[in-house]
Parts: C-alpha cells; structure tokens; sequence
C-alpha cells in the first residue's frame, strides 16, 4: 500500500510542480493585467501547499513518525505567517519572488526530511530566526540612502572577516571556511559576498574613469586573494565572476570583461598547480568512473542518482541518495533528481532562473546606478551559485563545494540567501515608490497644464466677448444717428 501511495504521489507532485513552473513565467507576460497576475500568484500559493501537503503524506506513510506530521504542521504555520506579513507590510513587493522562495525552502524541507529529519529541524529554526531576522531588510533598504556612502566601510569590513578565516577558520575539506561562534559554525564568505556587491555598486557610483577601476580592482584582488590562500576558490570564483559583471556594466567597455576573464583563466590554471584539492576535483570531473573509489565515487554517485532517477523519479524514500557523502549540502539536486525525478529537477531549474530573471528585471528598471549595480550584483552572485551548485552535481563543471541556495542544508547560506531576497524586495519597493511618485508628479504636471489651458480658455472667451461686445455698441449708435437723421 504504501509503495502505491509512493508511486501515485511522485506524478502529481510533478504536476503541481509543473503547474507552479508554469504560473512562474506566464506570470511575467506584458498582456497579464494586474488581476490576472495576483491571480496565477494565489494559485501558485495552493500548489506549493498541495505539493508540501502530498509530499509529507508520503514521508508519514512511509515512516509512521509522528514527529513528522508535527514537523509539517510547523512548516504550514511558518510559511503562511512569512506569506501574510509580506502581505500587510510590504503590499507591493514582487509576490512571484516571496512565492518561489517559499517554494525552494519547502523543497528543501522535504528533501531533508527525507536525508535526515534531525538535520531537517535544524535548518527550519534557521530559516525561522533567519525570516525574522531579514524581514526588516526591505523596509531599510527602500528607506536609507546613506548606504552608497559606505565605500570603504564596506571594503574593510570584507578583508578583516577574511583575514580571521583564513589565520583562524577551521579546515574542512582541504579549505578554510568557517569558525565557530559559542558553538555554532559561521562561513563569513556567505556574508562578506553581499558587503563585496555593496563595495564595488558604491565604487562605480561614484565614477568609472580608469583610476576608480583601479583601485575597485585592487580591492577586489585582494577579496580574492585572501579567499585563494583560504583554499576557497567556490567562493574566490563567484566573487571574481560578480565583479566581473559588475564591472563591465558600469563601464561598457568589453576590453576591461576580457581580461579579466583572460586573467581568471590564468589564474585557474596557477590554482590547479599550486592545490591539491583542485586537481583532485578535475580529475573526478574528467572521467569519475576511471577513479571511482578514490577521487570519483562522489561525482560517480551523484550521477548514478541522476540516472536512476530517470524523468519520474523513484520516489520519496525509494531511492539510496545517502550513497552520495555530501548528499545535504553539495548533491543534493542528485537526492531530488532521484527520487523526484528529471523533470521535477528541470522544474527547480526553471523556478531559480525565474529568481535571477526577476532580479535582472529589477536591475534593468532602477534608474540610480548604485541601486542598479547592487540588484545586477546580486542577481548575478545568485545565479552564478546556482549554476556552480547543479553544474558539479551533473558533471558540467568540477565541483566547487557551494550550496544550492534555500535548498541545500546549511545556516550561512541559508541566511545569506534570504538576506539577498529581501535586498531585492527591498529595492522592488523602492523602484515602485519611484514609479508611484512620477506617476503622481506627472498628474500633477497634467492639471496644472489643464488648470492652466482653461484660465487661458476662459481669458480668451473673455477677450472676444468684450471685443464683440462693443462693436454692437457702436453700431446702435451709429443706427441710432442714422435714424435720427432719417426722422
């Protein structure tokens, strides 16, 4: 009975998934009106309920856990509450970015619900303390304009959190990435990332003539460098890759894009040299099955779930992802490719890039350059993870070690990851004030020419009359005289 239950439920939630996929982009369509879109927005609020409601049946049918169904009920109440307090506080931010991030942390849940349940509770007090924590962010960001004057307060913030990793952090995996703080592990990159976007947005605001670039650049080798000599070169990578964007945008000149990238690729090549680890991840992401037992087993695993998986997926509990060492952080798009299968996972795809396409929206529509460089800034540290993240996992790329954000098991990336949407949101406000605001200064402009048009009528209207007023004065008497005379 059970495996029934298993195997009915993976093909509806792939079709409430692909339902939800759908809502995602029909959504962005110029021809939807505002009824329409708030709409398809509800209705991709009772997908995600229905998925996590299905979802959760079957992890309970599955175990007969009690546990597991207060665990649900927990999730219901923590999503509904962060779903009405954006809707009483925040009326007009982008409710198609609060959905899908609802729905990549629901998906999150059940996976690691799944992996291990203790592991599971853990990340949702995060996300609980993290959600309140961030959910001040939007306010404070459409508010405070002080923020691009922080220039080298925000870089010197970056360098000293660095610095005490790289002298202090603990070592896993062959990098230094993160310390502990009254027992809970803290990974400063996660967090220094987003400082880096504001640093490099204040820099360019300010000018974009070559010394500026120059001095942005040093400060930016030096973010990479320190992350370098910390052996962590996910982060270096996604750093060096949002400068790059960032750069280029601000400047326009593709010159300064290319060699950059030129020396990027200098540099990966110095870095296979000089680290092990590095050669080691190339050497299991050229022919994993040829080092299977030593170097390959992770990225051979990964892609065995992959294909065990098929485009349906297994099913929640019928798979064997904890073959995969790293299955909660690192693979875990290969836990949800098996037991979810290919066109769920294609989905999940579908539903980040939607996230970047939003955040590339709202950059493209800041008229301040700043607050266009801090949304395309982060936007691009976004996308670029999660290309990294689900690259490695399907042998696109080697491996870098980062999460994939709200999904994977992790507090720094979790909150980080939040942080960065409720910068978004907050600039989505921003920009809709800006636009609410010129709309009004435009009707404004409008009556006043309107008000201006009718007093000018009305004058004329005026002149006339009087002008028409006083030629039949005349005439009468000159009529009168002429009667007179006539008499």
């Amino acid at each position: 009975m059970v495996h029934l239950i298993t195997e009915l439920s993976k093909y509806s939630m792939i079709i409430l998934f692909a339902l939800y996929t759908y809502q995602c982009f029909s959504s962005l369509k110029r021809s939807v009106d505002k009824e329409e879109q708030a709409e398809k927005y509800r209705s991709q609020v009772v997908y995600m309920y229905m998925f996590h409601l299905n979802a959760y049946a079957v992890l309970y049918a599955s175990t007969l856990n009690i546990e597991i169904l207060k665990f649900y009920a927990m999730q219901v109440v923590f999503f509904a509450v962060v779903q009405i307090c954006y809707g009483i506080f925040y009326k007009r931010v982008s409710k198609l970015v609060v959905n899908n991030m609802c729905m990549l942390l629901c998906i999150g849940f059940v996976m690691l619900t799944r992996l291990s349940y203790e592991h599971a509770v853990k990340q949702f007090w995060i996300a609980v303390i993290s959600m309140a924590v961030t959910m001040l962010i939007p306010y404070f960001i459409s508010k405070w304009t002080f923020l691009r004057n922080l220039t080298w307060a925000y870089a010197l913030a970056g360098i000293t959190m660095l610095g005490v990793v790289a002298v202090l952090g603990a070592v896993s995996h062959g990098a230094k990435l993160s310390f502990s703080v009254a027992g809970i592990a803290v990974q400063p990159s996660e967090f220094i990332k987003i400082i880096f976007v504001f640093f490099v947005a204040s820099m360019f605001y300010e000018s974009t003539d070559f010394m500026q670039v120059v001095k942005a650049t040093v400060v930016a080798g030096l973010h990479v460098i320190i992350l370098v000599l910390s052996k962590d070169l996910g982060a270096g990578l996604i750093f060096f890759i949002a400068y790059m964007v960032m750069l280029y945008v601000a400047t326009r000149k593709l010159y300064y894009f290319a060699g950059g990238l030129l020396c990027g690729a200098v540099a990966s090549v110095v870095a296979y040299y000089l680290f092990n680890h590095v050669r080691v991840r190339v050497v299991a992401w050229q022919d994993p099955l040829a080092v299977f037992e030593r170097e390959g087993n992770q990225v051979s695993n990964s892609l065995f779930a992959i294909g065990t998986g098929g485009w349906f997926g297994m099913g929640l509990n019928q798979g064997m992802p904890n073959k995969i060492p790293e299955v909660k952080q690192d693979f875990i798009f290969s836990a949800i490719s098996e037991e979810l299968g290919g066109i769920f996972a294609i989905c999940l795809i579908l539903v980040c890039v939607s996230c970047f396409l939003m955040f590339l929206n709202i950059a493209m529509q800041m008229k301040d350059s700043f607050y266009k460089l801090v949304a395309l800034g982060l936007g691009t540290l976004y996308g670029f993870q999660v290309l990294l993240s689900i690259g490695g996992d399907i042998k696109f790329i080697p491996s870098t070690g980062v999460t994939l954000p709200l999904v994977s098991y992790g507090g720094s990336s979790l909150l980080s990851t939040l942080i960065i949407f409720a910068v978004i949101q907050g600039l989505y406000l921003l920009r809709e004030r800006t636009e609410k605001e010129r709309e009004m200064q435009h009707k404004e402009a409008m009556k006043k020419q309107s008000t201006k048009k009718n007093d000018n009528d009305k004058s004329s209207a005026g002149k006339k009359s009087k002008r028409k007023g006083g030629r039949s004065s005349h005439e009468e008497s000159i009529h009168g005289t002429k009667v007179k005379n006539f008499d």
